[in-house]
């Protein structure tokens, strides 16, 4: 038969209120008594009834994490660092997959409320406003990851995607490219981080002022989408003399470069690419992409910090933080000859 507190109290020769204060951390008792406490339950091998534990000291130690699909690299990849810095912390994780459904990730946060988490982390990549409600009435703190769209007073972790559009085009400039084709998706949709995307690309382009902007729009962020681009962006070589492709996400990239393989284009003899991200794929594909580096894994890291911050009630960060991001110079660019 299971050990309970009460055998605990006998063993150890204390109250069963001091046990508790032990196990919970409730109230200063001192080290003697302390290590009575503790010697007694593993001595009899106790372990406390998690449910009744939570609902005495309101904590559970459980962050609700809530992603589109845990096989995407990037998501494996924040959530490797969610869950390694809450290990750090005594948190454990519970993880749902909502493979993009709004009604899904609504229907998670309501789970997630019930099993009492003491916050929640959603790593999404629709937008969806109706979330914003659902954790205002739940009143836990909550960080909100995406890698296509921002809603504005949502805290969120990433990097700076205007000063990282800017300094990618920046560096295909010092290769000596002048005509550099932007591929992205549609600009106009609403909360899309693109806008910030273009506007560092325009910046750069501006400041050479030896040529213009050369936007081409796919229908989504997919392999196939930039492949299916890649007709159009032949047609502006032939026509605008363009010698780069930055392209607002490694997946199109991607498809941009194996449509350039099956029409025989040489990457990067023929015509440079970049990305944006570095997911796992950017550097076993060949040529390897030159791309910018999404930490992924510290945005994770630093979003369930911040939760447990201000679980702790201490002095909290920005609402929006921004953390570092890296070139990483790869085969698929090249130095225009003069």
């Amino acid at each position: 038969m299971p050990a309970t507190i009460k055998d605990v109290a006998k063993l150890a020769g204390v109250s069963i209120s001091t046990v508790s204060r032990v196990i919970n951390d409730s109230k200063p008792v001192s080290q003697e008594v302390k290590k009575k406490v503790l010697d007694a339950i593993e001595e009899l091998g106790y372990r406390p009834n998690e449910i009744a534990r939570t609902l005495v000291t309101k904590k559970s130690f459980l962050i609700g994490i809530i992603v589109t699909d845990i096989g995407n690299s990037y998501v494996a990849q924040m959530v490797r660092g969610i869950e390694e810095v809450g290990k750090m912390y005594n948190y454990d994780i519970l993880l749902c997959s909502s493979y993009g459904d709004k009604e899904t990730e609504l229907r998670f946060i309501q789970l997630l409320n019930r099993k009492q988490v003491e916050g929640i982390i959603l790593l999404s990549e629709i937008v969806n406003k109706e979330v914003k409600e659902q954790i205002e009435l739940l009143k836990i703190p909550f960080v909100y990851l995406n890698r296509y769209f921002f809603i504005e007073h949502f805290p969120t972790v990433s990097i700076n995607d205007y000063d990282a559009s800017y300094e990618m085009t920046r560096y295909l400039i010092s290769l000596g490219h002048k005509n550099i084709a932007y591929v992205t998706t549609n600009e106009e949709v609403e909360y899309s981080l693109e806008k910030l995307k273009i506007a560092g690309y325009r910046k750069a382009i501006e400041e050479l002022g030896e040529s213009d902007e050369i936007l081409c729009f796919t229908k989504g962020y997919n392999i196939e989408d930039g492949y299916e681009i890649g007709k159009d962006v032949l047609n502006l070589k032939k026509d605008l003399n363009i010698t780069a492709v930055f392209c607002s996400h490694d997946e199109l990239a991607i498809g941009l470069m194996n449509y350039f393989y099956d029409n025989s284009i040489r990457v990067p003899e023929d015509i440079s690419v970049s990305g944006y991200g570095d997911i796992k794929i950017a550097s076993i594909y060949r040529p390897r992409l030159t791309t910018i580096k999404e930490p992924y894994y510290d945005i994770g890291a630093v979003a369930i910090r911040r939760i447990i911050k201000e679980i702790k009630g201490e002095e909290m960060d920005k609402s929006h933080i921004k953390l570092p991001f890296q070139i990483l110079t790869r085969e698929s660019c090249t130095k225009i000859e003069k």
